[in-house]
Order: structure tokens, then sequence, then C-alpha cells
């Protein structure tokens, strides 16, 4: 027979103290554990974002990101001839050549900070149509104007519309501000293309190009002709939300080590207030073991119900630190990426891959905590037990 769960259920009642310090112990290791999923997958659900599945972003070979990357003004014009590349009702092919550098902005008198600028084309929001002018207006080509995205309008000073950025050895209004829908784009600055390379004496090589599908379903085809043509074999085209996706494994897998490294020093905490919580239980139970084991309930049986206290403990545990973490997906922080070394605004991302390798951490910490307390119940002699009656 079977330990009844009403009477593992009274033993949490019993030791109220002991148990709910540990709950909590083990619940803010599994927050922070939690934080820094959310975080890394953060970083990767906002650059997956920045880009979509029918653009293609072309950039050099062996280049790291945008920012090291360089396309010369005569591969643009091969690459915008090529086929199956999207054209407005005029004809013209839907690409941006874009230059994409970084400059300085000041967070506080104090504080700056770097931000990528691009140069973009017209045909920018027939390429991106997820991109919404939500103030001001939109910069007009061929003039030295920018446009700020909604992270750096809402953190920077200067980024205002009214305000004027200086860099290039000008000074450049701000027009517009856009929404890009928490991805990438959102930190960033934009202008006309021509204009930014005119400005950085760059002739006609941008950092890299994209271009837009007539759809998504040929990129292979469009990957084939391209690379078939020799003019282009020190190039590779990506679909472009996969490129991006690409450019957060290295930041996001520096923030999952690090905190993870963080996090195991705290669960050691933890599992070792599990493991005094579980030993002061057996000690503090001695007799009603031994009565257990005297009415007929094997040491599996007690082994269990003892594994099961644990685990239980655990898992509410971790429940409450993952409830507790859930609520900074209502929050936006920024960070550095490693690719262009500018800043990126991103909110903390909740899976349901995050909720279970969460769960099983904090069961892990319950198992580790319960598991030599659990033995120890279990190999108690019956008769040494009730000595202590």
């Amino acid at each position: 027979m079977k330990i009844p769960i009403k009477y593992i259920a009274r033993n949490f009642k019993n030791r109220k103290l002991t148990t709910g310090i540990t709950v909590t112990g083990i619940a803010l290791v599994v927050f922070v554990f939690t934080a820094v999923l959310m975080m890394a997958d953060g970083v990767k659900q906002t650059l997956k974002s920045t880009g979509l599945d029918d653009n293609v972003l072309i950039a050099r070979k062996a280049s790291n990101g945008e920012i090291s990357s360089i396309i010369d003004g005569e591969t643009v014009n091969v690459i915008s001839s090529l086929p199956l590349i999207a054209r407005t009702e005029d004809g013209r092919p839907i690409v941006s050549p874009e230059p994409v550098g970084v400059i300085n902005l000041y967070k506080s008198p104090e504080v700056m900070s770097n931000i990528a600028l691009r140069g973009v084309s017209p045909e920018i929001f027939k390429l991106r149509p997820q991109i919404k002018i939500v103030e001001g207006r939109m910069l007009n080509m061929g003039a030295r104007e920018i446009i700020a995205g909604a992270s750096v309008s809402k953190q920077f000073q200067g980024a205002k519309i009214g305000d004027k950025v200086k860099f290039a050895g000008d000074y450049w209004p701000v027009v517009g501000i856009f929404d890009a829908g928490g991805s990438g784009f959102d930190s960033e600055l934009w202008g006309d293309a021509k204009q930014l390379l005119d400005a950085y004496n760059r002739g006609t090589s941008v950092s890299t190009m994209t271009v837009k599908l007539e759809d998504k379903s040929k990129y292979e085809e469009f990957k084939s002709k391209f690379t078939s043509d020799r003019r282009l074999q020190y190039f590779e085209p990506k679909v472009e939300s996969k490129y991006f996706e690409e450019q957060s494994e290295a930041m996001a897998m520096f923030i999952s080590m690090l905190g993870t490294f963080v996090t195991v020093i705290f669960s050691l905490g933890a599992t070792i207030g599990a493991l005094i919580t579980m030993y002061a239980s057996v000690a503090n139970r001695t007799t009603e073991i031994g009565t257990l084991r005297a009415l007929g309930f094997k040491r599996s049986h007690v082994l269990s119900a003892f594994m099961i206290e644990s685990l239980l403990m655990a898992l509410v545990a971790g429940s409450a630190g993952i409830i507790l973490a859930s609520g900074l997906q209502f929050f936006s922080i920024s960070t550095l990426n490693f690719q262009t070394f500018s800043q990126l605004e991103f909110r903390f991302s909740l899976s349901a891959d995050i909720v279970i390798i969460s769960i099983i951490f904090s069961l892990a910490m319950g198992f580790l905590g319960g598991f030599l307390p659990s033995i120890r119940a279990a190999r108690l002699k019956i008769v040494d037990a009730l000595r202590n009656a």
C-alpha cells in the first residue's frame, strides 16, 4: 500500500517556516534562471523579427555583420538585374543598397552610446511594409534628413522631431519617428543612402543589399541563379529573417552562458536549503516513519513519500519563480549588439520551451535536495525509529 497524499500535504502545513524559506530560495533561483533564458530569447526574437521571409539580404562572404561587409556599386547593379526580384508598377526592382555605420548619441549628459545608422532607398516601405511612420514625416530622398526608430527617439537626447544630429561634418534634422514593431530597426537611425555615401566619401560602395522576391518560395531558385553568376562569387544571399537570427546567436549564447554560470552558483545554495529542510523533516518525524514501517509500509514507500515532498516543494517554487519572471515581459532593456557595436533594445520573451526548462531545473534542485534525506528516512530501522517515541 502507498502512503496517502494527505499525509504528505499535512507535513507541508506542519513545517510552514522552513518549507517557506526553502520554497522562496528555490523560487528566486528559478526567477533568475528564467530571466536569463528570457533575455537570450528576447534578443533572438528581436533580431529575427527584424527581417522578412520574402526579403533576401546580400552581404560579402566571411563578413560577421553588416558593418564589416562591403558591396561595390557595379555589383549592386548586377544584383538588381537578377530575375525573380519583385518590381514596382513602373518596373523598378524593389531593392535597397544600404550603407550601415555607427554614430554616437547621448542618453544623458554623462552617458554616450553607439547607434546604428542605416542608409535606405526610396523603395524602403515596399521592401519593409511592417515599418510605419508614427510621428512627423518620411525623409525626403536627396536631402540630408534622418528618421529615428522609436527606441532611439525614446531613449536618446537630440533624437526627437526637430532636433539635429551631428555626424559626418554636418547637422541632420530629425523629421520623423518610425515604429518597426519592436524589431532591431527600432534601435536605428535612417537616412538617404546616397546622401550618407556622399557624406562619408564612400563612392557607390554599400554595406549590404536587400531585395524583395516575387515569391518567398522561389528563394532557392534565386539563390541558384545568384551563385551561378561568377561576378557574385564573393557575396552570399540569405533570407533576411534568417540572417538577423544568425546575428543574434553569439550575443544570446554569451547571455545564456554568463547567466547560467551565475544561476548555478545560486542554485547550490537553494539545493543546500532544500537538503537541510528535508533532513530536518526526517529528524522530526523519526517516530512517524517507524510507525509507518510497523503498519506495513515498505522502505520504497517511505522513500517515495519524501521524494514527492521534495519535488512538490520544488514544483511550487519553480512555478512561483516562472510567474514572477513572466512579469518581465512588460519591460524593455538595452544591450550592445556584438555585430554592429551599437545599442539594441529588446523585450524579455517567455516561451513554452523556457517554462519547461525552468520547471525541469527547479525539479532537479528538489531532487538533489531530497534524495539523500529520503534515503536516510527509508533506511531507518523500525525498532530504532520507535525507540525515540
